[in-house]
């Protein structure tokens, strides 16, 4: 059970409201601050006493919500925002709870940003603190209430604070302690010190920040432990954006005494690191202590205090701060997403093979029944082991990936395709390799998955030394020797199963849960259909889906239509926004009868159409990737239209839908194709 420091201090809290706030903040006493209710949507009531604004089931029914809009905010430097809400419901309505979300609305996008969601409900307040990156751009802050089932169902929101700094940074002088909380144990806890409070033998005379009596920190007490390693947690906030530099905090301790006093870091799976360890008591004023702290993932900070028995004294913390700045002396390079992942467009990136000789080569192709394209564009280059075809037994093919620090926790994406081979098992295998090249340790390798499509593969590792990935490809022998593909290999920071990862954007679909924010005309047998697997006539569609290989697409089955007639897939309506929008998707127009696919502009009140792109008969038997570039400043919808063609054989499909701010930015030119495999300057044929 986990208890904030500021329940206690409830009455104090709504005294705050008083106070001049930050932009960007309100603590609803007599009006809502520059916050406004959206007219579409349900009103925030502000409550007659002051003090919060709510939404409740007794003006409103399930499922309908309520917005709040701020005004035009700014973030030039790191700012931490602060949400005190609750969330209520009836015990038998579990099932449908009401749920609170916030977003955060730049000025050249046309989609909202969910930075935040709950639903647990609780019978008290709750604090969410959620980090906004410094930005030029300026941006509104969303918060959208959707009610849940039942008649006592409510939202309430008492305070909203935005200020500049980091959210896991606290003085305790405010009476939310920042969003800190004491995991509750029966026998130690953290409590708040300085100030008016005087019920403890071990209070200190003066805090760190004012150096006085009226100042606060938090303190841990020996006096009533009971048992032998009795253990009190202080824990931070999660944070919710990537963050490294140079934690620091000051610290007192009672001389002499036995107890233990730590640092960690804990992730969303509940993973522990230990980052800090009081080696030396210092001395009995206030130590500081300075520690790196990376968090490129969310990670909760927790202070924590161990004791020996009930003579283990006192710990006392205050001024938990952070800078991007690295501590002194230190000398460790930052992790670079970017130099260890590969699309191998252009080249092999900084990935490397065997002396002895190419086991992986880079190829083009140009797809056919038997070969299909690279999966970044359909149309670009990837890696091909055995292009050869020459059956050789015991042919092995390694590729090196660069070196990774140690003791951090990556998530490895790439997609393999296999052809051939009686037996797939073990025909690729991702190893780790320790940087002398030993081999360390086999964490995933193929089982039987289905031939001659892009599969994604997701590995979670940490190893507390510094590693290299190895793709491995094995042909055991002559009798069964077939080829792999390699491609799109990403490396990331971070649990690949994070419980707690922030859904994509409202602007990305991948089509694996539902249809997203896509809509259409009718529904019917001849409308687009949401899909997994091959489609059912045969020598048309696609044998798998763009995202994983194994997972959901949009499609329109021919066989259900007549020649000409259309399907038509329409976005919700978009924010217009001045500059230029990117939209990429994938498309798939494999089939001898295939029909017309087009995207298609439709502006708020106008009733013409303004086609943006255009495709007409049998594309490719891979999925190909379409960047569209257009601008538009008033409210407008995307139209996917598919029009069947002359035979069955004229399914067309769509996938991973995403819509950017800015002008498409283009990895290579897919109006170039290959005749064949072109190995570097070689060219192959089969």
């Amino acid at each position: 059970m986990l208890l904030t420091g500021v329940l206690f201090l409830l009455q104090a809290l709504q005294l705050a409201g008083a106070l001049d706030l930050p932009a960007g903040s309100c603590a609803f006493e007599e009006n809502t601050c520059g916050f406004d209710s959206v007219f579409a949507f349900l009103p925030w009531i502000l409550n007659e006493e002051g003090h919060y604004i709510y939404v409740d089931t007794s003006f409103a029914k399930q499922g309908e919500k309520a917005v709040l809009l701020s005004s035009d905010l700014q973030a030039e430097e790191w700012s931490c925002l602060r949400l005190v809400y609750q969330i209520t419901t009836s015990p038998e309505s579990l099932s449908h709870p009401s749920r609170l979300n916030l977003y955060v609305r730049f000025e050249d996008e046309s989609f909202d940003r969910l930075l935040w969601s709950a639903k647990e409900a609780s019978d008290s307040w709750l604090i969410a603190s959620l980090d906004l990156q410094n930005s030029p751009k300026k941006f509104k802050i969303l918060i959208e209430g959707v009610l849940g089932q039942g008649n006592t169902a409510s939202i309430a929101l008492f305070e909203i604070k935005m200020t500049t700094g980091y959210c896991i940074e606290c003085d305790f002088e405010e009476n939310h302690l920042c969003g800190f909380v004491n995991c509750w144990n029966p026998n130690v806890n953290w409590f708040v010190g300085g100030g008016n409070i005087r019920n403890a033998p071990s209070i200190l005379p003066q805090d760190h920040t004012f150096k006085s009596e009226l100042g606060h920190y938090m303190y841990v007490d020996s006096v009533y432990v009971k048992h032998f390693q009795e253990v009190a947690q202080l824990i931070s906030p999660m944070t919710t954006a990537p963050m490294s530099g140079c934690l620091s905090f000051y610290y007192q301790l009672q001389q002499g005494n036995d107890n233990i006093f730590s640092v960690y870091t804990r992730d969303t799976t509940g993973l522990y690191e230990e980052i800090w360890k009081m080696n030396n008591p210092g001395n009995a004023a206030w130590n500081l202590a300075e520690v790196e702290f990376s968090a490129p993932y969310p990670m909760e900070v927790i202070f924590e205090v161990a004791f020996n028995g009930p003579k283990g004294g006192y710990v006392a913390l205050d001024d938990i701060s952070f800078s991007p700045v690295h501590c002194q002396n230190h000398t460790k390079l930052p992790f670079s997403a970017v130099e260890v992942s590969c699309h191998f467009e252009e080249d092999l990136c900084n990935f490397y093979q065997d002396k002895e000789g190419p086991g992986w080569s880079r190829v083009k192709v140009k797809p056919n029944m038997y070969r299909i394209g690279d999966h970044t564009t359909g149309l670009g280059s990837y890696l091909l082991a055995n292009t050869k075809f020459t059956s050789q037994p015991g042919y092995i093919g390694r590729l090196y990936g660069p070196s990774l620090p140690g003791n951090l926790q990556y998530c490895l994406r790439f997609y393999y395709a296999i052809y051939g081979f009686l037996k797939m098992s073990d025909t690729l295998a991702v190893y780790i390799f320790e940087e002398n090249h030993v081999v360390q340790e086999k964490i995933w390798s193929v089982l039987e998955s289905p031939r001659g499509i892009w599969i994604q593969a997701e590995i979670t590792f940490k190893k507390p030394m510094p590693t290299k990935v190895v793709f491995m490809s094995l042909c055991k022998s002559f009798w069964d020797c077939g080829l792999v593909a390699l491609d799109d290999i990403t490396v990331q920071l971070g649990s690949c199963w994070s419980p707690e990862r922030i859904p994509p954007p409202p602007g990305e679909c991948t089509f694996e849960e539902d249809e997203c924010m896509f809509t259409q005309e009718r529904r019917n047998r001849s409308s687009w259909h949401r899909r997994r697997g091959e489609t059912p006539t045969s020598y048309t569609g696609p044998k798998g889906d763009h995202t994983t290989g194994v997972g959901y697409y949009m499609y329109i089955e021919a066989s259900n239509m007549v020649y000409g007639q259309k399907a038509r897939l329409l976005s919700r309506p978009l924010r217009g926004v001045t500059g230029k929008h990117c939209l990429t998707f994938f498309y798939h127009m494999y089939g001898a009868g295939t029909g017309l696919l087009s995207v298609y502009l439709k502006k708020e009140d106008d009733s013409e159409e303004s086609l943006l792109w255009r495709r007409s008969g049998e594309q490719s038997i891979s999925w190909l990737r379409v960047p569209i570039e257009y601008s538009c400043e008033r409210q407008h919808q995307i139209i996917f239209e598919a029009i069947r063609g002359v035979s069955i054989r004229s399914d067309i499909a769509i996938d991973d839908i995403k819509f950017q701010a800015g002008p498409c930015t283009e990895i290579e030119d897919t109006t170039q194709q290959s005749s064949g495999y072109s190995e570097d300057l070689n060219e192959i044929e089969y």
